[in-house]
């Protein structure tokens, strides 16, 4: 099996309420599963999945989840690879379920997920630096150059500074309990 199989969020609810439960793995990172995540979902981030995360579980029926379907998508091999002997991914991930107006644990104390963080400090800093620009001097242009340079750069190498920065912020480390 090369393809992971897909189920829609009525089937998985389906399936919860019969009593046949599979396995829910929530393949973000913590900070996603700390805002919001399906109750009883495992967190296993897909940068620290193990190959012996699932030993024990091989038998049972797996599904994984993401926020929008597409990081379980893309990742489908690596994820069939943990040897289930059924797999499926949650189509739409998230955003469907919720779409389907399904329970979410949601805690509003959890800061925003560090994606969007960055979207928001980098939009926010690229549109100060045209505005300063505009009125005070052309030269704060330079600063709107350096955020496109670095998402960039993130782009390219998949190391983004200014996550790491925003990661031991003391709202997200409080949040993930660090």
């Amino acid at each position: 099996m090369s393809q992971i199989n897909k189920i829609t969020p009525a089937e998985l609810q389906a399936r919860l309420q019969q009593g046949d439960a599979p396995l829910l793995i929530d393949i973000r990172e913590p900070s996603e599963y700390a805002r919001e995540h399906i109750q009883g979902a495992r967190l296993v981030p897909l940068n620290a999945i193990d190959s012996h995360d699932f030993d024990a579980e091989r038998n049972r029926v797996a599904v994984f989840t993401c926020r929008s379907g597409n990081r379980t998508a893309m990742h489908a091999a690596r994820l069939l690879a943990k040897g289930f002997k059924e797999a499926y991914a949650l189509q739409g991930g998230l955003d469907a379920w919720k779409a389907a107006g399904l329970p979410v644990h949601f805690n509003p104390k959890a800061p925003i997920d560090l994606q969007r963080q960055v979207q928001i400090t980098a939009g926010g800093l690229a549109l100060i630096g045209a505005v300063l620009a505009w009125f005070v001097d052309p030269r704060f242009i330079l600063l709107s150059g350096f955020i496109g340079a670095g998402l960039a750069f993130a782009g390219v190498t998949g190391f983004c500074g200014m996550a790491r920065v925003l990661a031991v912020m003391p709202w997200n480390r409080r949040a993930l309990g660090v």
